[in-house]
């Protein structure tokens, strides 16, 4: 593995692996180009999955009037929610099979509209349910050509070929991945940014800064994922105030949203950690949203891995990583504690147990066992 010794060079250089990115359309109404983009894939019917919000903002329409003036049929599938499940999933798939078949899929909205778009592009495809997907890999036919459209600058979903998806039953986070999953293209507009509420803004903010600090000391970590991790870090942790403040900066808007892309292929190409661990139980148990989660223990893992890091987050930010990291907490008017949450100290058990299993902590840069998840929590709480 590729350790960044802090000092310009990298000890015990071993092979690595990185995925390419996205095609990548970046900048202000770049939402424009969405027709002429889709008639490169040949597309004569498109499929957008997106929510209520979305269109009541009007950026739906925007995407579909690109589209039309390019003479592409549209169907538009509206039915996800902040937190995508298989019903969504499935709900979707219906919806198109009753219809004429599509050659696109654009996901147009937050990491949910994206992680939806790519079920359903799974289900289309391939067929089954998507527990059968869960992994990564398990596509055996092409998948349709997609494009992603993020309207927050959060999840990096778009630059990623995993969809994370809840199965509506057991509550389970699924990460089901395929490099044919992945977008062919993305338009990153910030205008469609601007309509987000602040506390939105504050909560996928603090998720893709999240991203950033924990994919760049992962142990799966390499030289690529670095740069885009910390490149990242500097766009978010430089913007993310200004956002808040002054929602209408298209400068900013835009720093937050290529930030949040490169913390997405960062994760792409290295992995995440136990702050990402700890943050599906609380979600799954107490439906507590996904950034607000990993917000309440990023700090506590910091602490936690500093013994093993410390270094790499000196290089990420010369001042005191954990204190900056509440610092854009505050200003962001999150939750400070579990006990905001209405989460039961007595749950601590059980959500450390299932923190232990969440894949993502496998790759902490300093393991953990049961008990220092419980520790974790206990911190939190």
């Amino acid at each position: 593995m590729s350790i960044y010794s802090g000092n310009g060079h990298f000890k015990h250089m071993k092979p690595f692996e990185f995925p390419s990115g996205p095609r990548l359309l970046f900048g202000a109404n770049t939402i424009d180009q969405l027709g002429s983009l889709a008639k490169e894939f040949s597309a004569g019917r498109v499929l957008i999955v997106t929510d209520p919000g979305i269109r009541k903002a009007g950026h739906a329409e925007r995407a579909i009037a690109s589209l039309q003036q390019s003479s592409i049929d549209v169907l538009v599938f509206d039915g996800v929610d902040e937190n995508p499940s298989t019903g969504h999933v499935n709900a979707g798939v219906q919806f198109v099979t009753k219809l004429e078949p599509v050659q696109l899929i654009v996901g147009l909205g937050g990491g949910s509209a994206m992680d939806v778009a790519k079920g359903i592009n799974f289900l289309l495809t391939n067929g089954g349910r998507m527990e059968d997907y869960w992994g990564s890999g398990k596509a055996s036919r092409p998948m349709l050509p997609s494009i992603g459209i993020p309207t927050t600058a959060g999840t990096g979903s778009e630059a990623q070929s995993y969809a994370l998806i809840q199965h509506e039953e057991t509550h389970h986070k699924m990460a089901c991945g395929d490099p044919k999953a992945k977008f062919r293209a993305v338009i990153l507009d910030p205008c469609l940014t601007t309509s987000m509420p602040r506390a939105v803004t504050a909560i996928s903010g603090i998720d893709a800064i999240s991203h950033s600090i924990e994919s760049y000391v992962c142990t799966a970590r390499n030289p690529v994922s670095q740069m885009f991790a910390k490149q990242a870090w500097q766009l978010l942790e430089q913007n993310f105030e200004t956002v808040l403040e002054q929602p209408h900066d298209i400068e900013a808007r835009g720093n937050m949203l290529l930030g949040a892309h490169f913390a997405g292929l960062a994760i792409e190409g290295s992995m995440l950690g136990a702050a990402h661990a700890c943050a599906n139980p609380l979600t799954m148990h107490y439906g507590v949203l996904h950034g607000i989660a990993v917000g309440l223990m990023m700090p506590h893992v910091i602490e936690w891995n500093a013994r093993e890091v410390q270094d790499l987050y000196n290089h990420l930010f010369s001042g005191m990583l954990q204190e900056r990291f509440l610092e854009l907490r505050r200003r962001g008017g999150m939750p400070e504690s579990l006990r905001d949450c209405r989460v039961e100290r007595t749950s601590i058990p059980k959500l450390a147990n299932e923190a232990a299993q969440q894949w993502t902590g496998k790759y902490n840069p300093r393991p953990l066992e049961v008990m220092d998840f419980v520790k974790l929590y206990e911190k939190a709480y």
